[in-house]
């Protein structure tokens, strides 16, 4: 059983920056890729950005590339995710993931977090 726990989000003006952070609460995820997706208001959940087991690599979707970083410290248990340039259009809940497998694969993830809010407004 793993249980993921997302902190960091909240209100902040468009062009400003948040930190997310996802924590394993209960088991680990140090030998997984992990994967962050966000969810606007009537719209589906989709992928943001994923990270492998070791770092070494990376995905972002489009909207976020340039923007978003995604990092790791397995030492912490806790995967990260640096949002700058913040943009109204980012505001949803954003979720983290665990996926199955160390590298990133195609099939959905097999543990999820509750979220955390992010909302850009001014």
């Amino acid at each position: 059983q793993v249980q993921l726990v997302e902190s960091g989000g909240g209100l902040v003006q468009p062009g400003g920056s948040l930190r997310l952070s996802c924590v394993a609460s209960v088991g680990t995820f140090s030998s997984n890729a992990v994967g962050w997706f966000r969810q606007a208001p009537g719209k589906e959940r989709e992928f943001v950005s994923a990270i492998s087991r070791g770092g070494g690599m990376t995905e972002y979707a489009d909207p976020v590339k340039g923007r978003f970083t995604v990092s790791r410290d397995n030492a912490k248990n806790t995967v990260y995710l640096q949002m700058n340039s913040l943009k109204p259009e980012d505001t949803a809940l954003y979720y983290c993931a665990r996926y199955a497998t160390g590298l990133i694969p195609r099939s959905p993830p097999d543990y999820w977090g509750q979220g955390t809010q992010v909302t850009v407004s001014s």
